[in-house]
């Protein structure tokens, strides 16, 4: 370990991590106004207006993070594109607990996206992104985004897949007892894939000025990857053993209701892909057209590589520059 080989750098994060606890939070946000519900999942109204753009996130962290504040909004950005934007919130696990991936998509998106009464452009983030594909392969939607989304599994390193097998092994029966995968558990998984740059992080936080904007946008951040829902332990086990085991997406092995799920939807699609990416490195990335940004994978939605993210959305899903 890295903090090993340099105890100094170690009592750092240490010192960062203290700071990290003892830093002050803001108040939190009230929920946007809620417009469509299937079950526990709700699409939730972030301004904007013209044809809906319905921003899929990640079933691992809370929505927010595609509007995370007036200065670093994903969803303000795409409303100010000329579209109607609608944030998914899958709301409690424990009320999606029957739930695996494909569940999610086929009886929680699918219905919501009925709601609307218009194909709408959908902007998937992580894994939303995986799932806004799969429910272009089964609706009618306009246009697809993806935004860091693994598609080819096959494409990780062979010990970061490994990683998250062992990981499973050890937690399954817990897993199975609870009825969901804990978000602790999930959280040392994505440690161990750059273990190194979670010592430092913290070493290099504990020398900035508690009441300057990069700390608070970093407690922001580190607060929001630690936080979030469990996963649903039907969900954990097909990510894991399906996608990450066997490679159903990439290897034409999804299907879903019968129907199998490609990358290649028959409507337009644009793919993003973040160059420092660990948990959804570019390698993995759908087939079809790319933007490669110069980011990691929450840099390229919150950090200064925002900005080239938002020229490449501007210019698919601007209804006026078409």
């Amino acid at each position: 370990m890295m903090a090993e080989r340099d105890p100094e750098l170690g009592r750092a994060a240490l010192d960062g991590l203290s700071a990290y606890e003892r830093a002050p939070r803001p108040a939190p946000v009230p929920p946007r106004p809620e417009v469509a519900r299937a079950g526990p999942v709700r699409l939730r109204d972030h301004g904007g207006s013209g044809p809906p753009a319905i921003l899929v996130p990640s079933l691992i962290n809370p929505p927010h993070i595609l509007d995370l504040d007036s200065e670093v909004s994903l969803a303000a950005a795409i409303a100010a594109m000329g579209r109607r934007v609608l944030l998914l919130d899958w709301g409690e696990a424990r009320e999606r607990g029957e739930h695996d991936v494909s569940h999610h998509v086929e009886k929680l998106l699918l219905p919501l996206l009925g709601e609307l009464g218009e194909p709408a452009a959908l902007v998937g983030y992580c894994l939303g992104g995986t799932m806004a594909i799969a429910a272009a392969n089964l609706a009618p939607v306009e246009r697809v985004v993806t935004l860091a989304a693994p598609w080819s599994f096959s494409a990780y390193p062979a010990d970061s897949r490994e990683n998250v097998q062992r990981m499973w092994r050890h937690s399954q029966s817990a897993a199975q007892a609870l009825g969901a995968l804990p978000m602790e558990v999930l959280q040392a998984a994505f440690w161990s894939l750059d273990p190194e740059r979670t010592v430092t992080k913290f070493a290099r936080f504990a020398t900035l000025d508690p009441a300057g904007a990069e700390a608070r946008r970093f407690v922001q951040l580190e607060d929001w990857a630690n936080q979030g829902e469990p996963l649903p332990c039907a969900a954990a086990a097909e990510l894991i053993e399906q996608f990450f085991g066997a490679d159903t997406p990439g290897s034409g092995g999804w299907t879903i209701s019968g129907t199998t799920i490609t990358d290649r939807m028959g409507v337009p699609a644009l793919h993003f892909t973040a160059g420092r990416d660990r948990i959804a490195p570019a390698a993995t990335a759908p087939a079809g057209e790319t933007v490669p940004i110069a980011a990691g994978h929450v840099g390229m939605v919150v950090g200064r590589a925002r900005e080239q993210l938002h020229v490449g959305l501007r210019r698919f899903l601007d209804p006026y520059c078409r």
